[in-house]
């Protein structure tokens, strides 16, 4: 269950959090320059990146996205995964899990002027200098780190594993019939919501029932156009007879560069996770799921391109929807 106690295994390893938060450092190109976004909190007197605690009924990608809708007003695709800080609060140990998140230069920005009174673009060295709380500056570091190689203005390709459906053992009818689990529907719900952090453009699905289903509360939700394309060669029986051609799903999804989500049956996630393994970047590999079921229902891994083209995978992240 996502509410369930969460022991930190990175810098504090086997204690557990007390408060999880999470947030994003806003970034834009000015010519060749990097620059990124401090906002001010008035009741710390502090700056800081836009971040907060984790609500109910949310995960933490879920969490960095509405923090910086609530407090500097923008809606924007979160980017690659940058380090987590671990500091420490009166109720024990904190963890703040931040992504990148590209604002175009004409993106107005807005504070909502109770938790956020001011905001200011600069240099990331003016940032590390003005940055209250000196853990908000490793993943400002990473971030600098991944704009000089190249790798920050990223597009996300989506691998997601329909929701959990009814047992084949109770279908009498066709199997590209069966229907989510009730279960599964609330799933559904929640992958729903958690596609919104990456916002894809493109739906890739298998036709079968229980993966239409589980993509289309995304869908008909998106207050963004969404183009939406069956494919044959997705379904189990498909990929089975003919896996290279299922394959050729995940190539295109690399040919054409655009946010994407590929919806499909747990038989056929290793031979797409073969294609997808070809084109990560070094080290990458031991990133992704490597035994039968590779990723429960409703999961999904997102893979983070370069957004010129060029280039393998640069990050990897593997998230479950809420589950209630």
């Amino acid at each position: 269950m996502s509410d369930a106690p969460v022991v930190d295994q990175s810098e504090h390893p086997g204690e557990l959090v007390a408060v999880r938060a999470a947030g994003a450092i806003p970034w834009r190109a000015d010519g060749e320059a990097l620059k990124v976004l401090l906002i001010h909190r008035p009741r710390y007197d502090d700056w800081s990146w836009p971040k907060g605690k984790i609500d109910a009924g949310e995960t933490l990608p879920e969490c960095a996205a509405r923090e910086v809708r609530e407090e500097i007003g923008v809606d924007a695709r979160l980017g690659i995964p940058l380090p987590t800080a671990h500091y420490r609060v009166a109720a024990g140990l904190k963890t703040v899990h931040y992504w990148a998140l590209q604002l175009e230069k004409s993106v107005p920005v807005q504070p909502d002027g109770e938790e956020v009174d001011q905001v200011h673009w600069c240099s990331p060295e003016e940032a590390e200098l003005l940055l209250s709380n000196q853990s908000d500056v490793a993943p400002l570091k990473a971030l600098v780190r991944a704009h000089e190689r190249g790798t920050l203005a990223t597009v996300p390709l989506i691998l997601l594993r329909h929701a959990k459906a009814k047992p084949r053992s109770s279908w009498t009818k066709a199997e590209g019939d069966r229907t989510l689990a009730a279960s599964g529907v609330r799933q559904a719900q929640a992958v729903g919501r958690l596609l919104t952090v990456w916002k894809p453009v493109r739906v890739v699905t298998s036709p079968w029932r229980r993966c239409l289903d589980t993509v289309l509360p995304y869908v008909r939700a998106s207050p963004i156009k969404v183009k939406m394309r069956l494919v044959d060669d997705l379904t189990e029986h498909r990929a089975a007879r003919k896996p290279r051609k299922a394959a050729a799903a995940v190539a295109r999804l690399f040919d054409k560069g655009k946010p994407a989500v590929l919806c499909t049956h747990r038989p056929v996630l290793p031979v797409l996770l073969e294609e997808f393994r070809a084109h990560l970047r070094s080290g990458l590999s031991s990133t992704l799921p490597a035994s039968d079921p590779y990723l429960a229902p409703g999961e999904l891994i997102v893979f983070h391109v370069p957004a010129d083209g060029r280039g393998d995978v640069v990050a990897v992240e593997q998230v479950k929807p809420f589950d209630d």
